[in-house]
C-alpha cells in the first residue's frame, strides 16, 4: 500500500558548494583534481554524493571508482536500475579521459555505449568501476569501462567517446 507509513523510505543528502570543485578543475590537472577529491581535499561534485559514488584510485588514464548499491538505486524490477550503472560507467571512463589532459583542459561525453551483464542489487555488496582511456586524438577521446561485483564477476561494460574541450576559461555548458 503506497500510503502505508511502514513502507516510507527518507534519505537526506549533503553536498558542497560546487564552486570550489569547478575552480579548481580549472587549475589542476585531471590527475591532480581527482586525487584531492579522493583525499577528501575537494569536495565531490553533488552527483557523485546524490548517487553515491566514490573514487577508490586514480592514475595518468585510469580511473576506479566505487558504489555501495542501496534500495534507493532500485528499478520498478527490484534491482539496480540501469541508468545509476550507466551513470557510474560515464563517470569512470570520463574521468579516465580527464587525468589524461592537461590542467585547464576538459571533456564532453559525445557517446556512451553500456551492455548489462548481471543484475545487482543491495546485497550484492559494494561494486567497483574501471576505466582505462583507449586513445586519445587532437579532439576525441575513448574510454572502456566495466564493473564488477566482490566476487569478480562483470556486471556492465561500457565505451565511451568524449569531445576534448578547450581550455575550461568559461563554463562547458554554456548555450546549452
Amino acid at each position: 500500500m503506497p500510503d502505508d507509513p511502514k513502507s516510507e523510505r527518507t534519505r537526506t543528502i549533503q553536498w558542497s558548494d560546487p564552486a570550489e570543485q569547478i575552480s579548481q578543475s580549472r587549475r589542476l590537472s585531471g590527475t591532480e583534481l581527482y586525487e584531492k577529491m579522493r583525499r577528501g581535499e575537494i569536495p565531490s561534485p553533488p552527483f557523485a554524493k546524490l548517487i553515491g559514488i566514490d573514487v577508490f584510485d586514480i592514475g595518468e588514464s585510469r580511473a576506479r571508482m566505487t558504489l555501495t548499491p542501496q534500495e534507493f538505486h532500485y528499478n520498478p524490477m527490484g534491482c539496480v536500475h540501469g541508468g545509476i550503472l550507466s551513470t557510474l560507467l560515464d563517470t569512470v571512463m570520463g574521468t579516465a579521459i580527464h587525468t589524461a589532459l592537461p590542467a585547464g583542459q576538459g571533456y564532453l561525453t559525445l557517446s556512451l555505449n553500456v551492455a548489462f551483464l548481471k543484475p545487482v542489487f543491495d546485497h550484492t555488496g559494494e561494486i567497483m568501476a574501471e576505466g582505462v582511456v583507449v586513445s586519445i586524438t587532437r579532439g576525441v577521446a575513448t574510454a572502456e569501462g566495466r564493473i564488477t561485483n566482490v566476487r569478480g564477476e562483470i556486471v556492465a561494460t561500457g565505451t565511451a567517446v568524449c569531445l576534448i574541450a578547450g581550455r575550461r576559461d568559461t563554463q562547458l555548458n554554456e548555450g546549452s
